[in-house]
């Protein structure tokens, strides 16, 4: 495959060396995706310090927020639910306990200066995971993962739904001295609403199915969300949300798909409006956040920032979660498997050379240049890592139900 490298600032030379030593990948051999994705893991697990003496667990050192660390423990139990690794289950549960907080919802009291409806919930999404997953709860836990995902689903479900403007919808940020106060974001109400859908198909609940339908209804309504599906940033209270940032990051597409998907599968009926939003959703998501040049076909990139070189840490990991949540969704509405595939599956190919940084473990941020780009972070080996290991999506069980729970 020839990869374009336009926008590339680095060396031609730089890429060229570093090619021959990529992680290889063989994207029909199990084993291969097994060990390219352990390769990664163990590179992205260096970040973490918090299992070392005097460290908190759970968190990231600096510049990584809080929120971030709680989605890469989401990826590392799909980690272990796609690969079988269980090298590094201790030390995740460790770190999702440590952060369940005194109320069993994340809200941690030492994380209020950056702890918004979007950061929670991603903490949430990943108890939820590791829930339908079966993760081990060590012996010691005094409360359960779905416990966790219901606390934070109660925290927002009524409380937070503020209808005094906009006639609905969560804010960004919950706490009013938090910058973004005003702002009601995609990724909040997204994040509320793939948590509810997932705690509808787990307990069979319909508290949670109804309100995940109003939440959908009220981001299409306010136009979050658009008749051809394309999901956009956010919208603000102080004009009554009048007004649209039309700004699209591939997460928050990300999250309505896997909303939408398990609403579908709940209704066992392949012809449900559900069904025909996340295939619409998912068709969206192709168009704006997949192939950046003819010759890096369905190959994913981050279209508002990647090219120019201006994501920040949080945008550089935010291909992570369109990755996981389109191949989880594939377990939801089997219709999707194929596009899906599709577009991981080049995808996957592409990142692989791509880490072939510094010791031919350390993945870049272009995976349409050839080879590495000579950036590194924890969003760009958890983008490599969750788009490979979901590459093993066919051989494993989907989420697990356990109605009246």
């Amino acid at each position: 495959m020839l990869f374009s490298t336009k926008g590339v600032s680095l060396c031609a030379a730089l890429v060229g060396a570093t090619l021959g030593h990529a992680i290889a990948l063989d994207v029909t051999d199990d084993d291969s995706i097994r060990s390219a994705a352990s390769t990664i893991a163990f590179d992205m697990m260096t970040y973490y310090t918090g299992n070392q003496t005097g460290k908190e667990p759970g968190l990231l050192p600096a510049p990584y927020y809080w929120w971030e660390a709680g989605a890469m423990w989401g990826g590392m139990v799909e980690y272990w639910h796609y690969t079988g690794d269980t090298s590094y289950n201790d030390v995740v549960a460790q770190a999702i306990l440590a952060q369940a907080s005194p109320t069993n919802d994340f809200m941690m009291p030492e994380e209020a200066g950056q702890l918004g409806n979007d950061d929670q919930v991603f903490w949430g999404l990943t108890a939820m995971t590791a829930a339908e997953r079966s993760f081990p709860l060590p012996t010691t836990a005094n409360v359960t993962y779905m416990e966790l995902a219901k606390g934070v689903f109660n925290d927002m479900a009524g409380p937070r739904w503020n209808t005094s403007t906009c006639n609905g919808g969560l804010q960004w940020q919950f706490n009013p001295n938090n910058a973004g106060f005003y702002y009601k974001s995609s990724i909040a109400n997204g994040g509320f609403f793939q948590l509810a859908a997932r705690l509808a198909r787990y307990t069979g609940n319909s508290t949670y199915s109804d309100w995940a339908e109003k939440t959908y209804d009220w981001t299409a309504r306010i136009g979050l969300l658009d008749a051809n599906y394309y999901v956009y940033d956010g919208t603000d209270d102080t004009i009554n949300c009048t007004g649209i940032d039309h700004d699209q990051w591939s997460y928050n597409a990300g999250t309505m798909l896997l909303g939408t998907a398990f609403l579908a599968n709940i209704s066992s009926n392949s012809s449900s409006p559900w069904a025909t939003r996340a295939q619409g959703i998912l068709t969206s998501a192709q168009h704006i956040f997949f192939s950046p040049y003819p010759n890096a076909t369905n190959v994913a990139f981050e279209f508002m920032c990647e090219e120019a070189l201006t994501c920040d840490n949080d945008q550089l990991s935010f291909k992570a979660y369109l990755s996981r949540w389109m191949v989880a969704a594939t377990q939801m509405l089997p219709s999707l498997k194929t596009q899906v595939l599709d577009l991981i599956t080049p995808s996957a190919q592409a990142a692989a050379l791509s880490c072939s940084g510094m010791n031919a473990s350390v993945c870049g941020t272009k995976w349409y240049v050839g080879g590495w780009d000579g950036t590194k972070g924890l969003g760009q080996q958890m983008a490599a890592l969750d788009t490979i290991q979901g590459l093993l999506v066919n051989g494993t069980e989907p989420p697990l139900m356990v109605p009246g729970s």
